[in-house]
């Protein structure tokens, strides 16, 4: 600016000479936030234009939306963190730029990154010297930051074919004098080298009580790309979409003890089209698998025969009540693997009946909005979850019946051994636990809330807890068993991959909190070798989880009524004696009990078989 004033005639060389040597006071400004929510803003900008039109921004309205700042935040880093790691398994494509450095003087490093801007967490800066393992480098309005070692030796080159080249030997094989790149820097002096991620990702979590919204990224830097996927990317669930389907199952009298053939399936088409033969991720088959274990091993071939078994109208019949729209499911077999297209928060949505024992819940970010005077214009009136208020009943969704079978068997109802026969079965269809008294059933005698404020029941409390139940396993010592790093037992969740690995998501909750993650190119183009959901999205959702629920007592899902423990045959999924050293515990509802192992034969559908079927 002073030489410009000089060029000008604005002041002279004496003036110019004093002034170059005061203390630089100005400094780069951004605006400040309370929270770091973009996306969210511009949702609420357009919600408030729809309802107060196109002049809204003048107007001095006040929108106070239901995200948790420290939510936000923690899902701000998240989303970056596992983007940053996920680009750098896949190798360095170089500086950003290229800038000449004199031999002698400092410039001003300022103005010659001028035109590189900050993106996301990573900030440009110029490498100013380069040693044998380190760099030093001029960061955009921090100033000098020491590159070690460790933040440079993931840096190999990218080359074609999603393959990377060899690990870098020294900084001077990665780094040159004048280059322009992105580092990640602390306020210590420190930083890593980074690149703007070419993946994408979005995080939403909601409160699965009521549908509020309590955090959502919509990508790795709204304003490079103000694209938002939580709303807008309609992209396929994968394997995401497996509790859907096995809840269906559950509802059409399949338990997670019910036997199904994980064996090769060959599928004709019709009109000429190539048979398909679909494959389990790993490309193995593990024979006679229970329901259960079909979950948790994410098991495409299993899925296939389930929605064999129900029937794909049924299925798409029951599917619906979880909010997604009929029409976009494919009526055809390839929805067991999660054909369909839906954005994050449609799916989030759908976890949200898990976790909250079997209600539908809206989604919403707005609370109220005021006017320039405070006064309240609008608030939200969200349906809320009241599992003791005399919840709407949709149609369809049945009660607890009594079994058909009269033999009584021996069980343990939550660590009570009781027979259970037609009556005390049919006492639990009155919402009474077997063995237990009246006193306990039915809902509360006084409603909690108005009927027009309650959440709709869609599936029944059994269905709910037991695919939370079959999903806390997934963690376990399933697919999300990264998520045992958060230390806690009532996580639950599903990870989802699509061929080629283009979408991939992990979808989990607690009694609380729902949280849905997905990861994949705008492009819809492969994420590359062995990069599954719970390689990308997983990481993402353990640290957005182990932020959230930071100082969270854990909260165990109470057992409903209408559920019995009992030992089961894990080969065969049928009911053995209490004695039986080899049976393993497995929930029921009472209505739809294993039968029992007389001579070891397994109970077979008609899937349990190898076969060629066509494809519609």
């Amino acid at each position: 600016v002073l030489r410009r004033m000089r060029e000008l005639g604005f002041i002279d060389a004496a003036v110019a000479a004093a002034a170059n040597q005061e203390p630089m006071q100005a400094r780069a400004h951004a605006p400040l936030y309370d929270v770091e929510a973009p996306y969210v803003a511009e949702m609420a900008r357009l919600e408030l234009r729809r309802r107060f039109g196109a002049n809204v921004e003048t107007t001095g309205y006040r929108v106070y939306t239901t995200i948790d700042a420290r939510l936000q935040a923690a899902a701000n880093r998240a989303v970056r963190v596992g983007l940053i790691e996920y680009d750098r398994r896949h190798g360095w494509r170089g500086p950003a730029g290229h800038v000449d450095l004199p031999a002698h003087g400092e410039p001003d490093y300022e103005d010659l990154i001028d035109e590189y801007s900050g993106i996301g967490n990573l900030s440009p800066a110029v490498v100013v010297a380069v040693a044998d393992k380190s760099a030093r480098a001029y960061v955009k309005t921090l100033g000098m930051v020491q590159i070690d070692w460790d933040g440079i030796s993931w840096a190999h080159r990218e080359l074609r074919n999603e393959t990377t080249g060899p690990a870098p030997r020294d900084a001077g094989q990665v780094l040159t004098r004048g280059d322009v790149v992105y580092v990640v820097a602390d306020s210590a002096g420190h930083a890593q080298l980074g690149q703007i991620p070419e993946a994408q990702s979005a995080l939403v979590a909601l409160d699965p009580n009521d549908g509020s919204i309590v955090a959502l990224v919509g990508g790795f830097d709204y304003f490079t790309n103000k694209y938002n996927r939580v709303t807008q990317a309609r992209r396929l669930p994968g394997s995401g979409f497996k509790p859907f389907l096995y809840s269906a199952a559950l509802e059409n009298g399949l338990t997670p003890a019910t036997v199904l053939l994980d064996a090769p399936i060959v599928l004709e088409g019709s009109g000429g089209e190539d048979a398909w033969r679909p494959e389990n991720s790993t490309r193995e088959f593990g024979g006679p698998t229970r329901l259960r274990e079909a979950l948790v091993r994410s098991r495409n071939l299993v899925s296939i025969r389930v929605l064999k078994e129900i029937g794909i109208p049924a299925a798409i019949d029951y599917i619906s009540r979880f909010g997604f729209d009929p029409k976009s499911m494919p009526h055809d077999l390839t929805l067991a693997l999660g054909t369909l297209e839906a954005t994050p928060l449609d799916v989030a949505a759908g976890y949200c009946v898990f976790a909250n024992g079997g209600f539908r819940v809206t989604p919403y970010f707005i609370d109220r909005i005021e006017d320039s005077s405070g006064n309240v214009v609008w608030r939200a009136a969200p349906r809320m979850v009241c599992a003791q208020c005399q919840a709407e009943e949709v149609p369809g969704v049945p009660g607890i019946a009594a079994p058909a079978a009269a033999a009584p068997v021996q069980i343990a109802d939550r660590g009570r051994g009781l027979a259970v026969t037609p009556a005390n079965a049919a006492a639990a269809t009155a919402g009474t636990p077997a063995g237990g008294s009246a006193a306990s059933a039915g809902p509360a005698a006084a409603q909690a809330l108005p009927a027009s404020e309650v959440a709709p029941r869609v599936i029944s409390a059994q269905n709910a807890w037991l695919m939370a139940d079959m999903m806390a396993d997934v963690i376990k010592r399933g697919t999300g068993r990264r998520a045992l790093a958060l230390g806690r037992s009532d996580v639950a969740g599903k990870t989802g991959t699509t061929n080629e690995a283009k979408d991939t998501w992990f979808n989990g909750f607690t009694r609380n909190l729902v949280a849905s993650v997905w990861v994949g190119f705008d492009q819809e183009r492969p994420l590359g070798e062995s990069e599954e959901g719970a390689r990308t999205a997983l990481p993402i959702w353990i640290q957005f989880m182990h932020e959230a629920l930071k100082g969270v007592p854990e909260q165990p899902r109470p057992v409903p009524d209408g559920l019995v423990t009992l030992r089961i045959s894990p080969e065969t999924g049928t009911l053995v004696s209490a004695e039986n050293p080899d049976g393993v515990a497995e929930m029921f509802m009472v209505n739809h009990l294993p039968a029992s192992d007389a001579g070891g034969a397994m109970a077979q559908g008609p899937e349990s078989q190898p076969g060629s079927e066509p494809i519609f």
